[in-house]
């Protein structure tokens, strides 16, 4: 999947109020439900059905769901940052990631936080040293 294409899409959630498990663009989502709506502008459907999840790190029953599913359904990427590709962070020492976002290029990306919406932010150091592991979008064949 070409990164501007990726980059397009995630640019169009700007301004989505935050809510958690949602994944409707200008009506609300989370960091998961952002990744959600760009898969379906990209491709067109949801990839899986999304089980229930709670909005913190202490969801122990989860707790590698987001890396296995970002393992099953996008390609590992270990190069540079670059724009496009979806970074999962791992927040307050917790052992698995728990939040993810899209590269805009290697300084900045787009996540949803809570109180705050869908926005674009710098990669500073703090978020740089969060990041547990890189994907792309798989290509269309």
């Amino acid at each position: 999947m070409s990164p501007e294409r990726v980059v397009a899409a995630t640019r169009q959630w700007l301004g989505t109020p935050y809510r958690h498990q949602g994944a409707t663009l200008g009506a609300g989502c989370d960091c998961l439900g952002l990744l959600r709506g760009v898969w379906r502008s990209l491709y067109g459907g949801e990839p899986m059905a999304m089980p229930p999840y709670r909005a913190d790190i202490r969801d122990h029953e989860h707790a590698d769901t987001l890396s296995a599913a970002a393992r099953a359904l996008l390609v590992e990427n270990i190069g540079p940052l670059a724009a496009g590709q979806v970074v999962l962070f791992k927040l307050n020492a917790a052992p698995h990631p728990k939040h993810c976002g899209i590269l805009l290029n290697a300084t900045r990306f787009i996540h949803a936080q809570e109180r705050l919406g869908v926005i674009e932010a710098n990669l500073t150091a703090g978020w740089a040293k969060r990041v547990a592991a890189r994907f792309d979008f798989p290509s269309i064949d």
